[in-house]
């Protein structure tokens, strides 16, 4: 395996293990990632949210290895589309289409199925009759990601009253700051990823982004309180978001980019 290979192969397994961290989050608190709005009253809820939890387990650990994650990938891609995006979270646009999180909610849903749709175009076996059809996949995937990344960025400006309180006080020179600092990265992330200019960079860039809210942020509140099942969850869903933010990186590899 070349080491250009090697790296891409650790995006996609950082992604798996983030996917993999969000169903056994789901699996131990017996209910559904926030992500994934299931009614309340919705007959067999806590059942369904149990099979949806190993259902990612299995499909993550798929991820994982080679020869496997191709089907692991396309698995969680049309769980994320058919399932979170259009049953879950479609039905909230009817109701909650003025509310900012709705679109927000549903951009974090939508990286991870980006994600997954790339692991899978770059690791599953196509015939060789329609060799377009990866890249088009790939492109879909990046052009996905890039919109959800305008959307990250926005949401750090419309609720930079919750963003500011989670950068920590420590860092200079102030929690407003870093808030608007990282919502113009995320803006300008989704421009380049969109247009093509310096995407690879902008990609690279939101995933170390993203890897350092897990380690300043979310690390940060589970230590404070391990017992709430939305900060295992945030945790989990910023671990996959990070690992798709790395595959789009890594599928921008090339002359020029």
């Amino acid at each position: 395996m070349t080491a250009e290979k090697m790296t891409m192969a650790f995006g996609w397994r950082v992604y798996g293990l983030g996917v993999m961290a969000l169903g056994m989050a789901c699996l131990a608190f017996g209910d559904f990632d926030p992500g994934q709005p299931a009614p309340e009253n919705f007959p067999g809820r806590t059942v369904l949210a149990y099979a949806a939890g190993a259902f990612m387990v299995v499909a993550a650990a798929a991820v994982e290895w080679r020869r496997t994650a191709a089907w692991g990938a396309a698995a969680l891609t049309l769980y994320y589309l058919l399932f979170v995006l259009i049953l879950m979270n479609g039905r909230l646009l009817l109701t909650d289409y003025a509310v900012f999180l709705t679109y927000e909610n549903i951009a974090m849903q939508l990286a991870i199925a980006a994600g997954g749709l790339i692991v899978y175009a770059t690791t599953a076996s196509i015939d060789a009759t329609d060799t377009p059809l990866p890249a088009r996949l790939i492109r879909l995937g990046q052009l996905a990601f890039g919109v959800c990344s305008l959307v990250f960025g926005g949401a750090h400006f419309i609720y930079m009253n919750l963003t500011a309180p989670l950068v920590p006080k420590w860092l200079p020179p102030t929690q407003a700051f870093w808030g608007y600092v990282t919502g113009v990265g995320f803006i300008a992330a989704g421009v380049a990823i969109l247009t093509g200019v310096q995407a690879r960079l902008a990609a690279i860039l939101v995933t170390a982004m993203l890897a350092s809210f897990g380690l300043l942020v979310n690390e940060r509140m589970l230590l404070a309180d391990h017992s709430i099942h939305m900060n295992w969850t945030e945790s989990a869903v910023n671990l996959a978001v990070t690992g798709a933010a790395w595959v789009v990186a890594d599928s921008l590899a090339g002359p020029g980019r």
